[in-house]
C-alpha cells in the first residue's frame, strides 16, 4: 500500500515539475513580485503563528537548519536538503543528531549567525527553557518537540539536537517552513512586528489592511540569490474582489491556495495564460471544546459526528473535486491518509446517512434532548468565506439531531487565539498540517497539552500509540499503524475531519521558477529561487 502511494506520488512529482521547469540560462535578477494577501497577518513571528497568513509572506525572511527542496512539490524526507546546516549525522544510538553549520552567514543587521542562535530557538523559546527574555507569547507546534531532551553547542558551527527515544521523522519537523531559526540577540517582541532573518529577503514594512512587504537582502549568504528586487503583498479582505483582480493582470500571484475549485475554472476561462498548481488545502473540521458542558458528554459528541454528510457538503463547496479522509492527508497528494479500501471500515465515513442520523437522534434522546427540547448553540468561525461556508452547512446538519446552532463569525486574526484559549463551544475549523507526517499532525493537533489541541482531546492510551509510530523505522509497517491511529481518532470524535478542501495557486505566466508544493501549503515559500520574465 505504502510502496502505491510512493509510486503514484512519484509521478504527480515529476508532472508537476514538469509543468513548473524553467530553462535554467534564462533567469533575469530585478522586478518587484506583486502577490495579493487575504487579511493582515496577525504578527511577522512564524514560531508563533498557526496560520499561513503569516508564514507564507514572512518565510522568505528567515533560514531553516535544513528545509524541502524547494523545486520539489512532493515534501518527504528524500526531499530535504541542507540550509543553514551543511549536513548532519545520527549518533550510533539515533538519539542524537548533529548539524554541521553554514559559516560566513550573517543576520540582516549585520550580527553572525552561530551555534547560539540554534540552541536559543529550540531550548529556550519553544521548550521554554530560555525564562522571561526568551518568552512566546503563544506556542502552537511546542508539541513537535516533546521528545527533545536538550541542545548542545560544540563551538560556533555545530548543534546537536539530544533526544530521550529515537526519532526518525524529526527531520521532516525541523524542514517545514514552521521551523526557522530565530537571533538569539533580537526579543519576540520584535520579531513580532519586524522580525531579523538571514533570508534572501528583508522585512521593508507592514501596514494594516493595506500591504506587507519585503526588500532583497543584497548581502544574502548565496550569492545569486535572490533574483527579485522585493514582493509586495498587497491586502484584499474580499476573495472576489481579490481574484477579479488577479484576473485582470493587476497581480503576478494569487495568496497560497485562495483559488477554490469552482473560482479556478473562472481563472482558466477569462486568463488562460494563468499558470494554476493544485494543491492539497486544509482539512475542514468540527471542533467541540469537550471541557464544556453539556459537550463533555460524549453521545453528544458522537451525535453529532453521526449527523454529518460528509459526501453532501463536498457536492456543494466544490462540485464533488474535494476528497473525504481522516486527520491525515489522504491520497493522491497525502502519503499517509486513508486509501478508498481502507475509509470504508471507519464508523461515519460511509453507510446510509438517514441511518446514522436515527442513532443519533436516539443517542441525543437517551439524555432529554428531542423535538420539544432542542440543545441552543454558537457554531465559532473564522470570519472568512473558505470557513463560513461549510460552517452554514454543518449548521443545517445539526439540526436533524436536536441542535440549533447559530453562526457566530471571529475576525481573522483572532481566531487562532481564540480557539487556542477553548473560548468557544463549537466550531468549524480548517486545519493544514505544517508537515506531511504524523509526528507533526498527532503531536500538534491531538497530544495532551499541545496548544493546537483545540478540543481538549487527551487519552494516555493513544499518546502511546503516537510515540510508538514515531519511534518506527519500517514505514510500511508505520503507515498501517498510522491509519489505525487516525481510525481510531475520528471515531473517537477528537476532531472529526469534514473533508479534506483541494485548491489551486496560481500566478501570472511571466513568474518563472516557483514549484507548488502539493502536500503541504507551509514549506514552498522561500521564493529565493522565483524571478520574472518581463
Amino acid at each position: 500500500m505504502y510502496g502505491k502511494k510512493l509510486a503514484v506520488l512519484a509521478a504527480l512529482s515529476l508532472f508537476t515539475a514538469a509543468l513548473g521547469a524553467n530553462v535554467a540560462y534564462a533567469q533575469k535578477h530585478g522586478g518587484i513580485l506583486k502577490p495579493y494577501h487575504r487579511g493582515t497577518p496577525p504578527s511577522g513571528s512564524i514560531h508563533e503563528e498557526a496560520t499561513n497568513s503569516t508564514l507564507t509572506p514572512y518565510m522568505p525572511v528567515m533560514n531553516n537548519l535544513i528545509m524541502y527542496d524547494q523545486s520539489k512539490p512532493i515534501n518527504s524526507l528524500d526531499t530535504i536538503v541542507p540550509d543553514l546546516a551543511t549536513s548532519w549525522s545520527w549518533s550510533a544510538d539515533n538519539k542524537d543528531l548533529t548539524f554541521k553549520l553554514r559559516k560566513g552567514v550573517k543576520w540582516h543587521d549585520g550580527k553572525p549567525f552561530t551555534s547560539a542562535d540554534v540552541k536559543c530557538t529550540w531550548w529556550d523559546l519553544l521548550l521554554g527553557n530560555g525564562g522571561r527574555k526568551y518568552k512566546l507569547r503563544k506556542n502552537p507546534r511546542k508539541a513537535w518537540y516533546k521528545n527533545l531532551a536538550g541542545v548542545t553547542t560544540n563551538g560556533d558551527h555545530e548543534v546537536t539536537f539530544n533526544l530521550k527515544r529515537p526519532q526518525p521523522a524529526i527531520l521532516t519537523l525541523l524542514a517545514s517552513g514552521y521551523s526557522p531559526v530565530y537571533p538569539c540577540h533580537v526579543s519576540p517582541k520584535k520579531m513580532r512586528t519586524h522580525p531579523i532573518g538571514t533570508g534572501p529577503f528583508k522585512f521593508a514594512s507592514l501596514k494594516q489592511n493595506e500591504s506587507v512587504k519585503f526588500t532583497k537582502n543584497k548581502d544574502y549568504w548565496k550569492k545569486d540569490r535572490p533574483y527579485l528586487d522585493g514582493i509586495e503583498h498587497t491586502i484584499i479582505k474580499s476573495r472576489s474582489t481579490r481574484v477579479l483582480a488577479f484576473i485582470a493582470g493587476k497581480f503576478d500571484m494569487v495568496f497560497n491556495a485562495d483559488v477554490t475549485v469552482p473560482l479556478h475554472a473562472d481563472v482558466k476561462s477569462q486568463n488562460p495564460s494563468a499558470v494554476c498548481e493544485r494543491v492539497m488545502g486544509a482539512s475542514i473540521n468540527l471542533i467541540v471544546n469537550q471541557a464544556k458542558p453539556p459537550f463533555d458528554n460524549a453521545k453528544i459528541r458522537k451525535a453529532m459526528v453521526l449527523t454529518l454528510d460528509r459526501k453532501s457538503v463536498i457536492d456543494i463547496i466544490s462540485k464533488g473535486e474535494n476528497l473525504m479522509g481522516g486527520a491525515m492527508s489522504p491520497p493522491p497528494q497525502g502519503v499517509w491518509g486513508f486509501t478508498p479500501e481502507f475509509i470504508k471500515t471507519v464508523a461515519g465515513f460511509g453507510g446510509d446517512v438517514k441511518a446514522n442520523r436515527a442513532e443519533a437522534r436516539k443517542l441525543m434522546e437517551s439524555i432529554g434532548y428531542g423535538p420539544n427540547n432542542r440543545l441552543k448553540v454558537e457554531v465559532s468561525t473564522r470570519n472568512i468565506a473558505t470557513y463560513r461556508d461549510p460552517a452554514v452547512l454543518l449548521i443545517d446538519h445539526l439540526k436533524e439531531v436536536y441542535i440549533d446552532g447559530t453562526l457566530k463569525t471571529i475576525e481573522t486574526s483572532n481566531w487562532h487565539a481564540t480557539v487556542a484559549k477553548k473560548d468557544y463551544m463549537v466550531g468549524l475549523n480548517a486545519t493544514a498540517v505544517g508537515v506531511d507526517d504524523p509526528d507533526a499532525n498527532f503531536y500538534e493537533n491531538y497530544s495532551c497539552g499541545s496548544q493546537r489541541n483545540y478540543t481538549g482531546y487527551c487519552k494516555p492510551e493513544m499518546e502511546k500509540l503516537f510515540e510508538k509510530q514515531s519511534m518506527m523505522t519500517d514505514q510500511k509497517a508505520r503507515a498501517q499503524l498510522v491509519l489505525e491511529i487516525d481510525k481510531k481518532l475520528q471515531e473517537d470524535a477528537a476532531r472529526p475531519i469534514i473533508m479534506h478542501n483541494q485548491s489551486y495557486n496560481c500566478w501570472q505566466s511571466h513568474v518563472k521558477g516557483y514549484v507548488s508544493h502539493v502536500n503541504s501549503l507551509y514549506n514552498g515559500w522561500r521564493m529565493e529561487d522565483v524571478w520574472m520574465d518581463k
